[in-house]
């Protein structure tokens, strides 16, 4: 197996690029940044949308897999509706027709759920989920996917998938769980009473096995799967695992929502706050069946995050 990982720099591309490592794949690595790959696998610099046809065929050539990594994600406060639009969908889509006319075995396209659903909806996601993303990253990440799977269609081949992803947690992770953690190394009392959303996680050695299970199961891929980890977890309780790693007092106090969000907004964090109290849960079940494992204890590693955090 010679897999190209994307994004091998980032959050979770360096971890696929360890597991497919320790796994014995042959590796290419593409990167913005190829010199912070190091010499043991080959490393070469990620083209821009806008570069050749030739430089994405050269890219996939003596390939036989994709992992798809690459992206912008949306903690990038500064990025425009273009900049999403170039990153998210027409790199992915000149990169999945090179990949289609010469690798032989399959493309994984890493995605995410607000691809289908903004941050503060409430919903239960799965694989038959109507589309409907409500922001710029969203509809970035949608509009890649459909680009991905038409590349592949249009080759005739049905080898590519979609792996739609919740908020996943680990080292170096950003966003709202980033934002939380930090909360939650602080003496402060936080009002979680008022937090009564419920969220789907996913660890970020749960994505990775995903994305291994997709390369390497031995049936059809369906073109679109959505991972989490079991079960989904209240907010109070993703507090409540981070401030037990890091070995704090709870100092959970019980606070009224509605005294809350006119807080939140006068303080402009009204998005945060509306992301905490919904209620989104992911159902990896077509994923499961396919024999897949996802994490059983999720607060236990949020717990273990922090400790190794604090230490």
């Amino acid at each position: 197996m010679k897999v190209l990982v994307t994004g091998a720099t980032g959050f979770i591309g360096r971890l696929v690029v360890r597991h497919l490592r320790e796994a014995g794949a042959e590796l290419r690595l593409a990167s913005r940044h190829p010199e912070r790959l190091g010499s043991e696998n080959e490393a070469v610099p990620m083209p821009g949308f806008d570069a050749p046809a030739a430089a994405f065929l050269e890219l996939t050539r003596h390939m036989t897999d994709v992992v798809h990594c690459a992206g912008l994600n949306n903690d990038q406060g500064n990025a425009t509706e273009a900049d999403y639009q170039a990153a998210n969908v027409e790199l992915s889509a000149r990169l999945a027709h090179a990949a289609a006319t010469q690798i032989s075995g399959r493309f994984i396209h890493l995605s995410s759920i607000r691809a289908v659903i903004g941050a503060h909806v409430s919903a239960t996601i799965d694989e038959d989920t109507l589309p409907a993303p409500q922001c710029a990253y969203g509809r970035s990440k949608r509009e890649g996917e459909i680009k991905v799977l038409d590349a592949y269609a249009s080759h005739g081949r049905s080898d590519a998938a979609v792996l739609r992803l919740p908020p996943v947690y680990g080292s170096g992770m950003r966003g709202n769980l980033a934002t939380l953690i930090r909360l939650a190394n602080t003496p402060l009392p936080l009002p979680t009473g008022a937090l009564t959303g419920i969220r789907s996680l996913m660890s970020s050695e749960a994505a990775v096995r995903a994305v291994s299970h997709l390369l390497s199961h031995p049936g059809s891929l369906r073109p679109i799967y959505v991972a989490a980890d079991v079960p989904p977890i209240a907010v109070e309780a993703i507090i409540a695992a981070f401030r037990r790693g890091f070995g704090r007092p709870m100092r959970l106090m019980t606070v009224p929502a509605g005294l809350m969000r006119p807080a939140a907004t006068m303080l402009g964090k009204q998005a945060f706050w509306d992301s905490l109290t919904a209620r989104q849960i992911c159902d990896p079940a077509l994923l499961v069946s396919q024999g897949w494992a996802p994490e059983a204890d999720p607060l236990g590693r949020l717990a273990e995050l922090a400790r190794l955090g604090k230490s």
